[in-house]
């Protein structure tokens, strides 16, 4: 029999868990892995010859544009070479300008609809009339009425933008529980009160969706604007190196355009996560 002096024996050591990597290096490889692998696909497909390069540049000419066109590295880009600041720059406040307008004006006029009768029936017939028309079908009229300016593209812009987020705005006023608005009235709250208190809050995440949508509209339509009725920009600098069959520079353009949709989409983004912090914990994520 052991003595009551002798010693257990120690338990085997377990051996550290793997650290784990870090979760915003997790997030960034789930986000990377399919545009990598998307290049990759591409610069094969390039090098393979089935059609010719100049018809269909591989990734790294492509980059080599891009990169003469933003540092004017050796000027292979020619006259683009070293603007892309700036052709981005006018680009970018043509959407700026063309969407603020837009979505000020589409909050206004969809809470008006969403909440009084009255703006309803006198306003959104005409308004469903006009949504249906493309924005595109505008631009001779923009062009007569604006001439060859920034004017006519904000104005496409604005039209391309306005009415998701009006339709959106409706949808999120006319949705609101009925129930808050009554318990507000029972409080005593003023008309005025229900709407800034209640109603504006409530229907914030639906207008947040329809300004995330207008934002993608809104660079499609100043590309489009750019092409015919503006000399600078993204959109000129796309369809100008088309005519001298300078694709490299074309696809350039392309990436130019989705990288900063991309980022604009990424700050309303941010915008709404701060605006609407108190959805944080209602929301479901899957795994």
């Amino acid at each position: 029999m052991a003595s009551a002096t002798e010693t257990a024996p120690l338990p085997e050591a377990t051996p550290a868990p793997a650290r784990r990597l870090p979760r915003r290096l997790v997030a960034f490889a789930e986000r990377a892995a399919l545009p990598l692998l998307l290049i990759a696909g591409w610069e094969a497909f390039a090098r393979s010859g089935a059609l010719p390069a100049a018809l269909l540049p591989a990734p790294t000419a492509v980059l080599h544009a891009l990169g003469d066109w933003l540092l004017g590295l050796d000027e292979s880009t020619q006259t683009y070479s070293g603007r892309w600041v700036p052709d981005a720059l006018a680009s970018l406040t043509r959407v700026a300008a063309g969407y603020a307008i837009a979505a000020a004006s589409a909050i206004v006029i969809g809470v008006a609809i969403g909440w009084w009768r009255l703006v309803e029936r006198t306003v959104e017939p005409t308004l469903q009339m006009l949504r249906p028309i493309p924005p595109v079908s505008w631009i001779p009229l923009a062009i007569i009425w604006f001439g060859i300016a920034d004017k006519p593209a904000i104005f496409l812009v604005f039209l391309g933008a306005f009415f998701p987020v009006l339709m959106n705005t409706i949808h999120g006023v006319r949705g609101v529980d009925r129930n808050l608005i009554r318990a507000g009235a029972m409080m005593g709250a003023s008309e005025r009160q229900l709407l800034t208190d209640i109603v504006l809050p409530a229907a914030l995440p639906s207008i947040f969706s329809g300004l995330r949508i207008a934002i993608g509209s809104a660079w499609m339509l100043t590309v489009t604007a750019e092409m015919v009725a503006v000399k600078s920009g993204l959109g000129y600098v796309l369809w100008d190196s088309y005519y001298f069959l300078r694709y490299d520079i074309v696809l350039a353009a392309m990436i130019s355009i989705g990288l900063l949709g991309y980022l604009s989409d990424l700050g309303l983004k941010a915008l709404m996560a701060s605006v609407l912090h108190w959805q944080k914990g209602t929301t479901v994520q899957g795994r």
